[in-house]
């Protein structure tokens, strides 16, 4: 008989973990944080977690204090025995900073990664990195789920007739033409160039898009402001309709704004961040039945490659 299975959420994907436990067959665990009057806070089990499998459910988007709790739970998990400590971290912020592309910054997702197995964690769940390298960044077991096996489902649901898939940068590009072979469609991709972060200065089309109804496919929606600028150039160019595919939904700033204002059809995400802010333009799918799947077969010792539609 294997480790008892045990699942915790950090405050922050509480929802997420709720429905998630629910799809494993289970219940959460029980937690309690304490907090000084500075904001300093304290996580403690109000159960043995002694020789069980841990699973702690928790995005570590901004603020800080979201990693950091992740960060506590892990050691409090250490400290406290148990056999198994796995990080499912639907998504993992810092991403962005993968690499020095720039004199004198810092390399970001990895510190975080190193801090991750630093804390405790043995083994780590996440899904649609920024960028897939991140995985090697990390000394313990990573698997990287795509939120592919969520979308792809929906995208054939719509039956739209004459589509093709866009990506809205040359980075996403590989992501795109996954897409679209499995879609069996074209592929267009929106080539930008940046003043700074966040801010694009020109975008042109490579493809066309006359008469079809597009979908752009992205990893995560921050300001909006390059998914709702492709859209619109989309429209321009010819096309019927334009969807966008963007796993994170972190929608910071004025993005729920530019969405509305925007020639966007639908916006598709997942619940790995909770939604900020509701809107008829945004459709939310849950990623919780597929980490439940990826988490039992972890448990289990069963392959997960059949979880991967990309």
């Amino acid at each position: 008989m294997g480790p008892l299975v045990k699942i915790f959420a950090c405050r922050q994907s509480h929802d997420l973990a709720r429905k998630l436990a629910a799809a494993y067959g289970t219940s959460l665990g029980k937690i309690n944080f304490s907090k000084y009057s500075d904001g300093e806070f304290q996580p403690a089990f109000e159960e043995s977690i002694r020789g069980a499998r841990i699973f702690i459910i928790g995005s570590t988007h901004p603020p800080a204090e979201n990693l950091m709790e992740m960060l506590l739970m892990l050691d409090a998990s250490k400290r406290a025995s148990a056999r198994h400590i796995t990080a499912v971290i639907p998504y993992f912020s810092w991403a962005r900073q993968d690499r020095k592309d720039k004199p004198r910054v810092p390399i970001g997702a990895k510190m975080i990664a190193k801090l991750l197995e630093t804390a405790g964690a043995t083994r780590i769940i996440t899904m649609d990195l920024h960028a897939d390298q991140i995985q090697g960044f990390f000394e313990k077991p990573v698997d990287h789920l795509y939120a592919s096996a969520i979308f792809l489902p929906y995208v054939q649901e719509l039956n739209l007739s004459n589509l093709t898939i866009a990506s809205p940068d040359m980075g996403g590009s590989k992501r795109a033409y996954s897409y679209a072979k499995f879609l069996k469609c074209d592929v267009v991709i929106c080539y930008k160039e940046r003043s700074k972060a966040n801010q694009i200065s020109h975008m042109e089309l490579i493809g066309k898009v006359k008469n079809k109804n597009v979908i752009l496919v992205d990893d995560m929606v921050d300001t909006a402001n390059t998914l709702t600028k492709a859209a619109d150039l989309i429209i321009e160019k010819g096309a019927i309709s334009v969807r966008a595919i963007a796993t994170h939904a972190v929608l910071s700033g004025n993005a729920v704004e530019n969405i509305s204002r925007s020639q966007l059809k639908e916006l598709i995400v997942t619940d790995s961040i909770p939604l900020k802010e509701k809107h008829p333009k945004i459709k939310v799918l849950s990623c919780a039945k597929l980490m439940a799947e990826v988490m039992y077969n972890v448990h289990n010792n069963q392959s997960i490659s059949s979880k991967f539609i990309m």
